[in-house]
């Protein structure tokens, strides 16, 4: 946890209103948030007695990336299905699932329903060869992936009592479901991103899916802000090239423009529309992504 005065004080809130909860600097692969999930859905696939896992992603995905990081630290063979073509030159997270030992896949120009049809094909082709194999969803979100963050709820719970709002940015769903399963629905305010067609869906059937777990309720409407997709998922709009701006800016921290740079718009918008304000405590999610910076196209016009 950092305090980020600065960053507070710009957006007109208290010195001490603001955290960052630093989800990019755990350790492993890059850091991210997508290492909590791992760490449920790998144990998983350990217990089956599988010895490789098929996933998919875009291009760019932090999931894939950190999926290819865990998997080699157990010793698991691992295949990245991406959305697309393969790239003329490979940055970002491409560059290191290569490092990490991933066969990368592509599945051309596909829709959601193609990229999960692309997925079975590996992992049937894997089994054929007699290797057992798992899979593990897009972006990591199941119910057992979210297990990660009602356990990092927990964690904010007692580093932050007093917490009155985490913003979090909405991929695949599985970290606000988390989150909202261990802090209620008032306490999370999600940022969508726009990388699956219904957010809003996405997280509450997984919020669902662990509250069947425990027997209890499900969660009540759910807090997520819309307008940070602009053009769509892989285009940096100008009001997260202006938040990742100031957040670098004021205290050092460096965004992404898909995941974390929404985040953080939201964050600024939702100050601006009185629905995070001074004198209450509020913690910004840095769910990592770095590595997608330098593999975005858009990168170079953040020197603007």
């Amino acid at each position: 946890m950092e305090p980020a005065p600065r960053l507070a004080a710009a957006l007109g809130l208290g010195a001490d209103d603001l955290v960052i909860k630093r989800d990019d600097l755990i350790g492993l692969g890059g850091g991210g948030n997508k290492v909590r999930k791992l760490e449920h859905t790998l144990g998983a696939v350990l217990r089956s007695g599988a010895r490789a896992v098929v996933t998919s992603g875009a291009p760019q995905s932090n999931h894939a990336r950190l999926t290819a990081a865990a998997a080699a630290r157990l010793g698991l063979q691992v295949v990245l299905v991406l959305e697309g073509e393969p790239p003329e030159e490979f940055g970002g997270n491409l560059l290191l699932d290569g490092l990490f030992g991933a066969r990368i896949v592509w599945a051309g120009p596909v829709g959601p329903d193609d990229l999960a049809d692309r997925v079975e094909d590996e992992t049937h082709a894997l089994r054929e060869q007699g290797t057992a194999t798992e899979v593990i969803p897009f972006g990591g979100s199941s119910v057992v992936g979210a297990r990660g963050y009602v356990e990092a709820g927990v964690e904010l719970l007692e580093q932050v009592p007093d917490l009155a709002t985490v913003v979090v940015a909405v991929g695949s769903g599985g970290t606000m479901a988390g989150l909202v399963h261990a802090l209620g629905t008032e306490r999370v305010l999600g940022v969508d991103t726009g990388a699956v067609q219904d957010a809003q869906t996405r997280v509450h059937d997984l919020a669902v899916g662990l509250a069947r777990e425990e027997g209890s309720p499900g969660p009540g409407p759910l807090r997520i802000r819309h307008e940070e997709v602009g053009a769509g998922y892989a285009v940096l709009t100008a009001a997260v090239h202006q938040a990742m701006s100031l957040v670098a800016r004021t205290e050092g921290v460096v965004l992404d423009p898909v995941y974390t740079g929404r985040a953080a718009a939201g964050l600024v918008a939702a100050v601006a529309a009185g629905e995070i304000a001074a004198g209450r405590r509020t913690v910004l999610l840095h769910s990592g992504g770095l590595p997608g910076l330098f593999g975005h196209p858009d990168a170079g016009s953040l020197l603007v």
